[in-house]
């Protein structure tokens, strides 16, 4: 009986050190934008699961909160942004966030609810751009491609307003928050929607846009680490996963062009 009782008292204390609340060592957390970054997540979990290591998604509808989160060591890594704009961040913020790989590309439209061409835009015409540098430099690149302004240098990955030297039609740019452009669509001429959004919107890239970014758009969304986790291996099996077959299929299969993988 005293034996039981020293065995029991060891099982009670056992369970007591693994209460503590830690995140378990097999977690990985990652901070995401929801579409379509978290639901190529969700295919993920299964693979990583396999693999040892649970996946917890953490849902975020900005592009500020997912880089803080990770940089504050609060969240381990994050999928949601472009090379251009972590180096935008990184620059502004004094951090050194680090990409790890490579996974798709959402091509960057326009979209109008007026209007069903480009060409049929009124001189003056009120255009709502995002007013982060690099998607505000996307924004203005695409519309100097599209033959609406001009640049000074449309191989500029910052280029601003300042920099555009022609705008026959007069457009009166508005800039605003990236996730806030969807919902004032209906209140302007034409909007400069990032992918990601436009697919939580209910628009279809392929379909709605005026005018998209082609197949080569150098905008390749990144899984992103800090330099302390970059080769911790639970880091480098979500890579694994997330440029994995079935992943791709995945991409090409949900999102019908709208988003392409980049591997």
């Amino acid at each position: 009986m005293k034996k039981l009782a020293l065995y029991s008292f060891a099982l009670i204390a056992l369970a007591g050190c693994s209460g503590g609340g830690q995140t378990p060592a097999d977690t990985l957390t990652v901070a995401a934008t929801a579409v379509p970054h978290a639901e190529i997540l969700e295919v993920v979990k299964p693979l990583l699961a396999k693999r040892g290591v649970k996946l917890e998604v953490r849902v975020f509808n900005d592009y500020v909160q997912p880089n803080d989160q990770v940089a504050q060591k609060l969240i381990d890594v994050n999928y949601f942004q472009t090379e251009p704009y972590l180096d935008a961040y990184n620059r502004n913020r004094g951090t050194k966030l680090t990409t790890v790989v490579g996974v798709h590309i959402e091509p960057f439209g326009a979209y109008s609810r007026r209007y069903k061409s480009l060409d049929a835009l009124p001189a003056g015409a009120d255009v709502a751009i995002p007013n982060d540098p690099s998607n505000n430099s996307r924004a203005l690149i695409l519309l100097h491609k599209a033959g609406v302004i001009k640049l000074r240098d449309p191989a500029d990955p910052l280029a601003t307003l300042r920099d555009v030297i022609e705008n026959p039609k007069k457009l009166a740019f508005r800039e605003l928050d990236s996730a806030m452009l969807p919902r004032v669509l209906d209140q302007v001429d034409l909007a400069l929607i990032n992918t990601n959004y436009a697919l939580d919107a209910g628009l279809d890239p392929t379909r709605d846009a005026l005018t998209i970014e082609d197949r080569n758009s150098p905008y390749v969304n990144f899984l992103v680490a800090r330099p302390d986790n970059l080769n911790d291996p639970r880091v480098k099996k979500l890579a694994d996963a997330l440029t994995s077959p079935e992943v791709k299929v995945f991409i090409q299969t949900k999102y019908r062009g709208a988003v392409l993988p980049a591997f």
